[in-house]
């Protein structure tokens, strides 16, 4: 399947400059299908060498006990029966399994430049931190990252342009040629593409599901599939966690993200996970899931917006599931109401704000929402080029009371309203409306700095 993260990789490729990469990552959200089948079959053809960590005992024993990269090198060629040398990419994956290899990337990058190395694993962050501040290790002996010396990037579940090039190429397409021509879509082309967002909802972004909906057009069975996916993340807390109580408190937190949100405030309420806890019980949870990109997380910002934004409150924030489809699964809502006549009914605002979420995130935004006095409330702001987008989420058409209120403390550029609405752009009242299908576009174009009417 088509990744825009390719495009990213083969940026990275041809950058004479390049340092050793690292792909962070939840589990399961292709990166080493996207690092070993799509790119390096496609611009190294055979001549790659792919180390698996978890796996091949004897290289990982051996990268533990030396940061060196010319033994390293010297050794897995030896191993591999394959000279390494600039036109031989080395791929390391799983290398949360040997952190060590993380360290060598340092001696790689100072003495094999040339040598193109990509390291990858869902749970990398984890284990450095541990490694970092495990008790009872001397400071000579702990983890240090190798700053400056690599270059990163982040794979993210499927977005839903992502989704829509690999089940709809042409829709694709039309869509993408509407949202840079700035022109709403045809009536009965802009009902094909919300059909696509309903089924984006329920399906998610998860590889094997998506792949599994596009083969067979059976949404039950890319629902199975979200279901063993769902299950295997809770199952993994272990790994995240160093105590039997964090992975209990894990679990749970991971478990009740659509509790959370379907609530008037939708603000993170540690009472209704457990009776009589804090916020700070659940602290070391929230961080390491969302450092393992299992959940994002929103903070708040003050009536009076100040850039750079800054969080108003570390304690008053809202979690969103990395995955809309696994959020839609976690609601427990039957899947036909997705593509059922009376889904606008069923389906709360919760769902297109969860996914509204992951498309800022997948584009590099750190999440932000504003509240005022009196329930004013915009569910995003996104600062780009030193200008303040706020964003509004509407499931249906809904008012404009709370962007009103934020206008009476903020000056921003516009104001941009995504919802099932055509594209259209008022002047007066400074509002951008976008449909849903357009977010990833605009997330894009916010991130780079050339968000246009």
């Amino acid at each position: 399947m088509e990744r825009i993260a390719l495009q990213k990789l083969i940026a990275w490729n041809h950058d004479k400059r390049k340092k050793p990469l690292i792909v962070w990552g939840a589990r399961q959200v292709g990166k080493t299908y996207l690092v070993q089948e799509i790119f390096a079959k496609s611009c190294y053809e055979n001549n790659y060498i792919y180390v698996d960590c978890k796996k091949e005992d004897e290289i990982r024993d051996f990268c533990s006990q030396t940061a060196n990269a010319e033994k390293i090198i010297e050794y897995i060629s030896l191993r591999k029966g394959k000279q390494i040398s600039e036109k031989t990419l080395l791929i390391f994956d799983e290398v949360q399994e040997c952190p060590n290899i993380i360290s060598s990337l340092k001696y790689f990058c100072q003495d094999f430049r040339e040598i193109p190395v990509i390291a990858t694993g869902s749970m990398v962050r984890i284990k450095l931190q541990r490694e970092t501040h495990r008790r009872g290790a001397k400071d000579n002996d702990k983890f240090l990252f190798p700053v400056g010396k690599i270059d990163q990037m982040t794979v993210y579940p499927m977005t839903f342009d992502e989704f829509l090039m690999n089940s709809s190429p042409m829709l694709y397409r039309a869509v993408r040629e509407a949202y840079e021509n700035r022109r709403p879509l045809d009536g009965p082309i802009h009902s094909l593409a919300m059909e696509q967002v309903y089924k984006y909802l329920l399906v998610g972004g998860m590889p094997e599901a998506v792949e599994t909906y596009i083969e067979g057009g059976n949404l039950l069975e890319a629902r199975k599939i979200l279901k063993a996916l769902y299950d295997n993340y809770l199952a993994d807390m272990e790994l995240y966690q160093a105590s039997q109580e964090s992975i209990l408190r894990s679990r749970v937190l991971f478990q009740n993200i659509y509790r959370e949100l379907n609530k008037e405030s939708r603000n993170f309420s540690p009472g209704l996970i457990e009776e009589k806890s804090k916020t700070r019980d659940f602290a070391t949870s929230i961080q390491w899931l969302t450092m393992a990109h299992v959940l994002n997380q929103s903070f708040q910002l003050k009536e009076h917006v100040t850039m750079p934004l800054m969080p108003d409150n570390e304690s008053s924030f809202r979690l969103f599931l990395g995955d809309i489809g696994m959020f839609s699964y976690q609601s427990g809502i039957n899947a036909a109401s997705f593509v059922s006549a009376e889904r606008e009914n069923v389906l709360s605002g919760i769902f297109f704000e969860n996914f509204v979420a992951n498309e800022l995130t997948a584009k590099g935004h750190k999440l932000f929402y504003w509240r005022g006095k009196a329930s004013a409330e915009l569910e995003f702001v996104i600062e780009s080029n030193n200008r303040l987008y706020p964003i509004d989420v509407k499931k249906g058409r809904g008012t404009l009371r709370s962007l009103e209120k934020f206008s009476n403390h903020n000056q921003f550029e516009y104001a941009v309203k995504v919802s099932k609405n055509n594209y259209g752009y008022d002047p007066g009242q400074k509002l951008l409306t976008i449909p849903f299908y357009f977010i990833p576009f605009a997330a894009r174009d916010l991130a780079d700095g050339t968000m246009a009417v």
